[in-house]
């Protein structure tokens, strides 16, 4: 398997735009402006529909955790940019109807100009599984079966599924997306997450990681395609980090060397909005621009 050369510096993406305090539609679109201005590349943001109360041991969030739909926000979002690309990072693929999702993300597709990156994960809080009755020891097959359905309805002609979790035939779904095909990045760090990464996926999705820890993953990622088979229409493997601690020049370059090509970026918690426009200036200066 092939991995995406890695150019001169990672590009920079912007996480979580659908929590506080970019909630009201003035402050999305405030920061959402400031960082397309500034060249950031991408927006990400994740989904959790529903978190146990009280938190279980697989959930520290806060069950008042105000956290919008991905797809709504990125639809917001769509409108309101121009250039900038939008990913959900992660979508929770086995609580989703796949048939419905797939007419989401192709609508999504079409009304960005194709600038959506699917991104998608299994989850892994039982409680959250179980609110939408999916058993949690199957999540990681039914995922696959979802995204080889979605991926016949954006894509065949005569779109066709028949599994275990979704069957269908002689219909049809149309806007199909924009993207001839479709981006799609996958989460997760088990060694079968970077196996499902190496065979259905465009991109790889690493969450809170030090550039050793990135390395490590992008090693597993090749020991990974010495076990499955990679399609050659999903191209040389991209990978994208959400990097844990600080991040500077030095540590910019570290990440390139473990061979990142995407950083997104996740502001503190508890930033109000101002605090949040700060951070967004102040890592603008990590962007390096396109040279003409």
């Amino acid at each position: 398997m092939s991995i995406k050369p890695v150019g001169e510096s990672p590009s920079i993406g912007l996480f979580s735009l659908n929590s506080e305090p970019t909630l009201s539609p003035d402050a999305l679109a405030r920061i959402a402006s400031l960082a397309e201005e500034l060249g950031y590349e991408s927006f990400w943001v994740g989904e959790h529909p529903v978190l146990p109360d009280p938190p279980s041991p697989d959930s520290p969030f806060d069950p008042r955790l105000p956290l919008a739909d991905p797809v709504v926000v990125l639809s917001f979002l769509a409108a309101i940019t121009r250039r900038v690309r939008l990913a959900t990072g992660v979508l929770l693929l086995p609580l989703r109807n796949p048939v419905i999702l797939a007419k989401q993300l192709a609508s999504l597709d079409v009304l960005s100009g194709g600038r959506l990156m699917a991104g998608f994960g299994l989850g892994y809080i039982r409680p959250e599984a179980a609110a939408v009755g999916v058993p949690h020891a199957e999540r990681a097959a039914r995922s696959m079966e979802y995204l080889a359905a979605m991926r016949s309805l954006w894509h065949d002609d005569k779109p066709a599924y028949h599994g275990r979790f979704v069957d269908f035939d002689h219909i049809d779904a149309h806007p199909r997306p924009a993207q001839a095909d479709l981006h799609v990045v996958t989460g997760g760090m088990s060694p079968g997450a970077l196996r499902r990464a190496v065979a259905h996926a465009h991109g790889w999705y690493g969450f809170m990681l030090r550039p050793e820890q990135a390395a490590a993953h992008v090693r597993g990622l090749r020991e990974a395609a010495e076990i499955v088979d990679r399609p050659p229409h999903l191209g040389p493997l991209e990978i994208t980090v959400t990097p844990r601690g600080r991040l500077d020049r030095d540590r910019l370059e570290e990440f390139r060397a473990a061979g990142v090509h995407r950083l997104v970026l996740s502001p503190h918690a508890g930033l109000d909005q101002a605090a949040l426009e700060d951070y967004v200036r102040e890592h603008a200066e990590l962007i390096v621009r396109a040279r003409p």
